[in-house]
């Protein structure tokens, strides 16, 4: 049994699907998306959505991976084996910054892509708008806002009258199983 996952309406342009997504915004969705074949500027504006926290995210993980790096290193030569080598101090911090760097970068990155990953809800095996044939020429010449049918403001008349009162054409019943 097919049940209804949302709706979909196309527009005609970049402006008019950045003028739908105010409106979406201010009429209360939570749980709409914009899609477009290519990035517009102010869209994260228009839909309301806020500053990702990524960036700290991976700040906080590059900080650690160099404090680790570091704390290895000085534990092992310090601690664990202080030997004089060459008539260096115990901790000579020059000889430390590549492994310092290297676990600097590594632990950032993978805190790049497992937040990036976790915080976009991914993988993501399938989408409602998937199930629209109109929508495959999103990714050539096609503006689609899609809204779930799991936003409290969803409601399939009145979404879809809305849909087509800020201009959406081509309006469609999102359904699968």
């Amino acid at each position: 049994m097919n049940k209804t996952l949302g709706l979909l309406a196309e527009f005609e342009n970049p402006a008019t699907l950045m003028n739908a997504a105010e409106k979406f915004r201010e009429a209360g969705y939570k749980t709409f998306d914009c899609h477009s074949p290519f990035p517009i500027h102010g869209m994260d504006e228009a839909m309301g959505l806020k500053r990702s926290p990524i960036g700290y995210i991976v700040g906080a993980m590059a900080v650690t991976g160099a404090a680790l790096g570091i704390g290895i290193q000085y534990y092992a030569s310090v601690v664990a084996y202080p030997h004089i080598i060459s008539g260096k101090p115990f901790f000579s911090w020059q000889a430390y910054v590549i492994i310092t760097f290297a676990l600097f970068i590594l632990l950032g990155a993978f805190a790049a892509v497992i937040g990036m990953l976790k915080i976009n809800g991914l993988p993501r095996f399938y989408h409602p708008v998937f199930y629209s044939d109109n929508f495959k020429k999103f990714s050539d010449d096609g503006f689609f806002v899609s809204v779930e049918s799991d936003d409290p403001a969803f409601d399939i008349d009145k979404t879809k009258a809305f849909m087509d009162s800020v201009g959406g054409k081509n309006i469609e019943v999102l359904e699968g199983e």
